[in-house]
């Protein structure tokens, strides 16, 4: 069995590197596949964070976020969720809200299959991220990336 810091490192390992990602090209520089097993999060990883809920930015919960780029200090994501969506994927679109399947990773303990959230981006402050869990795939995380982008 591999230890966690050797699955890091094959993940880490770019092997490809996904479009440009940004909100707006005149305000961030564009964002690529980058993690690196530093303690900071970076484009790739999935980490856990404070996500404010929607309808009461107030209340939230820690959950894991896949980051996206570094922005104003600290970094854009899009939550994960271990909740199926497909199963009311129709009834999910009609609120404005898009998954897409990630699979497994380092960042549930249980191992179950998760979805990211793809049209909610989250600001992320340095003090709301509490770890790093793991990175997706480079080919994963480009795919994610194109599809957030078809959903803003």
């Amino acid at each position: 069995m591999s230890s966690l810091r050797d699955r890091l490192t094959r993940l880490l390992t770019p092997r490809t590197r996904p479009a440009p990602l940004t909100d707006q090209p005149d305000q961030a520089a564009p964002s690529t596949y980058a993690p690196e097993i530093d303690g900071e999060p970076d484009p790739g990883e999935v980490v856990w964070a404070w996500v404010p809920y929607e309808d009461d930015p107030s209340q939230g919960k820690d959950r894991p976020v896949l980051v996206l780029e570094e922005r104003d200090g600290g970094w854009t994501g899009l939550m994960l969720s271990s909740q199926d969506h497909d199963r009311d994927a129709a009834d999910e679109a009609r609120f404005g809200r898009y998954w897409m399947d990630v699979g497994t990773g380092g960042w549930d303990s249980q191992r179950r299959p998760s979805e990211v959230r793809l049209d909610r981006r989250i600001p992320l402050e340095r003090h709301a991220v509490r770890r790093e869990g793991a990175a997706l795939d480079p080919e994963l995380f480009a795919a994610v990336v194109a599809a957030a982008d078809a959903h803003r």
